[in-house]
């Protein structure tokens, strides 16, 4: 494992460099190759997370596992969308976490043995959460690069090129990133009440009562764009917001008890 994570993070470490010394240049980083050196780490990244995951015992999904396992599901969104992103701002921050996250794989290697082969309904339940979770980060991501790119242009330290789409763009594609979050995260509720007996015991209750917390802004922003409209600086609270709830409900009490505790 160790092998695929030094590569892997070797890789990531190069299309983050690549993207972030001609980030705000009028041609952008030769997407081309980014998207190639970064498909690479991509590779060698879900290489690591599958020897981590996969064990005699069962399946691993302890907090770090966990945690660069959505950082692989973002990475690899982003570099499979890398010829469609209008704007790649945040990516560097993208490749950033993925290096940090396959760096955890072997640094930080707690167990938390699951047996989903036992309980494949269970697994049903934990992919749209990881899902969800993994897309409304990624809106998160787009709510901070549409902050960036608004304030850029207000304080005329960024100008409009044919490169960069109008900021109405960005933020649709915000909107549609929101949706598509929601509606794996109320699958994920969903599936959560119909097939786990235990969310709301005392330890769990939190995880629920987060997540449905999240939910309702995520819904609020929605409304609140579908009736009269939301502002930029609105919508980017809204999303870091929800983003911020769903955190604490996934990964909350695990880093007390994995990390801090263990």
């Amino acid at each position: 494992m160790v092998i695929f994570s030094a590569s892997a993070m070797f890789f990531y470490s190069i299309a983050l460099i690549l993207v972030a010394t001609r980030l705000f240049h009028a041609d952008g980083p030769n997407r081309k190759l980014v998207a190639g050196v970064a498909a690479i780490g991509v590779v060698l990244h879900a290489a690591a997370l599958s020897q981590a995951i996969f064990t005699g015992n069962g399946q691993n999904f302890s907090l770090t596992n966990v945690i660069s396992m959505v950082n692989w599901i973002i990475a690899f969104s982003f570099t499979v969308l890398m010829f469609r992103l209008k704007v790649i701002v945040v990516v560097p921050v993208v490749y950033a976490c993925s290096v940090i996250s396959v760096a955890l794989l072997w640094l930080v290697p707690p167990e938390y043995i699951t047996h989903f082969d036992i309980h494949p309904d269970v697994l049903v339940h934990v992919v749209l959460s990881l899902m969800a979770y993994s897309a409304l980060m990624i809106a998160a991501l787009y709510a901070i690069q549409l902050a960036i790119i608004q304030r850029r242009l207000k304080n005329k330290k960024l100008i409009m090129t044919s490169t960069m789409p109008p900021l109405m763009t960005v933020e649709k594609q915000l909107y549609h990133l929101v949706i598509v979050g929601v509606i794996l995260l109320s699958l994920a509720l969903a599936t959560g009440f119909i097939f786990l007996d235990d969310m709301f015991e005392e330890g769990k209750g939190h995880k629920a009562i987060l997540s449905i917390l999240a939910w309702c802004v995520y819904i609020g922003m929605l409304a609140q764009q579908y009736w009269v409209g939301c502002k930029i600086r609105t919508a980017v609270a809204y999303t870091l917001t929800g983003g911020v709830l769903l955190t604490l409900a996934y990964f909350g009490a695990r880093i007390v008890k994995e990390l801090i505790l263990s």
